[in-house]
């Protein structure tokens, strides 16, 4: 469940053909992408888009997955994917989703997803101040 005390971003898209199998129905692995997608549009929506965040010589590597799987979605199903920060702290930034079908409500997917930041060398830093905002409501 999303919180209700910060900003939570909503990304919508139809569910694609090559994202399902021979019946139509959701491959596991796009929700992964999806939620992805959420995390770059909630990027967008505060002002930091990644690929800039990334012109500035930090990188946000994933270093820990997790989904919990709960219906299936289906081809050309119209899909919510909101994502929120769940926690920043001074090295490491965790991203929380849900993935629910826009016109019905019923959810497909949970999951979390926490990064580490990286210098464009790959070494180990702190997180930039550019991405506190990131936590306001």
């Amino acid at each position: 469940m999303p919180p209700v005390d910060r900003y939570i971003a909503t990304a919508e898209f139809y569910v694609r053909y090559a994202e399902t199998d021979a019946q139509g129905v959701v491959h596991h692995s796009s929700y992964v992408v999806w939620m992805e997608e959420a995390r770059s549009h909630y990027a967008r929506e505060r002002g930091s888009d990644y690929a800039d965040f990334e012109r500035t010589g930090f990188g946000l590597s994933v270093i820990d997955l997790q989904v919990r799987y709960l219906a299936a979605a289906h081809y050309g199903e119209l899909i919510a994917a909101r994502c929120w920060v769940e926690e920043l702290r001074s090295r490491t930034l965790t991203f929380g989703y849900e993935i629910a079908d826009n016109r019905t409500g019923t959810l497909f997917a949970t999951g979390q997803t926490r990064h580490v930041c990286i210098t464009r060398e790959g070494k180990l830093t702190t997180m930039p101040t550019m991405l506190k905002h990131w936590l306001d409501k």
